[in-house]
């Protein structure tokens, strides 16, 4: 059997597998279906060998997957663990390490967000394991939320909001779960219905921090750029002593004066993460001070080679080559009108009006796109 059939084979006898394994008893829950990648079919498969004894096979397996999928930490990491079982430590942790570099590839969302806003990349097995409980726990309203934001951190805002419905009917007019659905609106586009929910759970909890970052955004993305300003704020006095938060909502707000000392604080506890140090240069550049020194980043990763464009040591076409996301090219085209707004503020409107026009609507740069817009009209 080639390599190919034995993944198509394995990929749906679990897909199989999962649909008799689900069902519902209230007759509005389909069978769980997931949309399985070669690579996550065959880690799922790998998992299963494991747990037979199977190690060498295992460790084979895991292998196969992240060579299907060179990001795919968890079936890196699970292939260390194998190589670790059969005495191979130092292949082990060499497996390790490229699963460390793969999670530190894939950065979190914005600290100004909720927890569950925060997560992203793959819950493939969270999803099925959040399905499992869900069978023995009916009228628990947990699994829901479980499983829900696991679809929500992989991109499935419409499983998300499904499950969120249906832990509404189990408990109606639960204020995390209405923040919940929220969420999940405003990742499908429908920023008027998450909105009204936003409303709702404001009134009930008016300083709730995860509502006032999700409204903000929903607000903003309305082109409502006052209302969205004073629910940043808000939550910007709620956030006192988080440092790392407070540095995002003053870069939203574009307040780069209130911006510097958390920026100041988050880079000196995380030196490591180099998108502080490029924070930190833009409101140290947008309130007339110089840049911070320092060695000429690699211009081979990203953010770094945001930091070569700020230090003069890359072009612009150079960074938007590199910039193979809408995330990215928002981010490159907000730092290039941030070096532009001195010397040519034309150049910059316009490039802060791409970021506007193509930005995702939850990204920092957005928001502060649209705070220098609104200040140059």
């Amino acid at each position: 059997m080639t390599e190919l059939s034995l993944l198509e084979r394995l990929s749906g006898s679990l897909r199989d597998s999962l649909r008799r394994s689900v069902r519902s008893g209230e007759g509005d829950e389909k069978p769980l279906s997931i949309e399985l990648s070669k690579a996550r079919a065959l880690y799922l498969r790998a998992r299963i060998v494991a747990r037979t004894g199977n190690i060498p096979l295992a460790a084979s397996m895991f292998a196969d997957a992240a060579a299907l999928d060179p990001d795919f930490a968890d079936a890196l990491e699970a292939e260390g663990a194998m190589l670790d079982l059969t005495g191979q430590e130092s292949l082990a942790r060499a497996r390790y390490d490229a699963a460390r570099l793969s999670r530190a590839r894939n950065r979190p969302a914005p600290p100004d967000r909720p927890f569950y806003a925060r997560q992203r990349g793959p819950y493939i097995s969270e999803i099925i394991s959040y399905s499992s409980a869900r069978q023995s726990l009916r009228r628990n309203v947990l699994p829901l939320i479980a499983r829900g934001n696991a679809y929500l951190a992989q991109g499935d805002a419409g499983r998300a909001l499904a499950d969120y419905d249906r832990a509404l009917k189990l408990r109606p007019g639960l204020p995390e779960v209405l923040a919940l659905k929220a969420e999940a609106l405003v990742a499908l586009g429908r920023h008027q219905d998450a909105l009204e929910l936003l409303d709702q759970v404001l009134a009930a909890r008016p300083r709730d921090a995860g509502a006032l970052s999700t409204r903000g955004i929903v607000h903003m993305a309305l082109g409502k750029v006052a209302e969205a300003n004073a629910d940043w704020r808000l939550q910007l006095e709620i956030a006192s002593g988080r440092p790392a938060a407070c540095a995002y909502l003053a870069l939203r707000l574009a307040d780069y004066e209130a911006a510097i000392p958390h920026l100041e604080a988050v880079s000196q506890a995380d030196p490591s993460d180099p998108y502080w140090k490029l924070y930190l240069n833009t409101a140290r550049t947008r309130t007339g001070r110089p840049a911070m020194a320092g060695t000429v980043a690699d211009q081979h990763g990203w953010p770094e080679m945001l930091l070569a464009l700020q230090a003069g040591a890359a072009t612009e076409d150079a960074v938007l080559a590199q910039a193979d996301t809408t995330g990215r090219r928002a981010e490159a085209l907000f730092q290039m009108a941030v070096l532009k707004s001195a010397i040519d503020p034309a150049v910059a409107r316009s490039r802060w009006q791409e970021v506007v026009e193509q930005g995702p609507l939850d990204l920092v740069e957005y928001a502060a796109a649209r705070n220098e817009l609104a200040r140059a009209s």
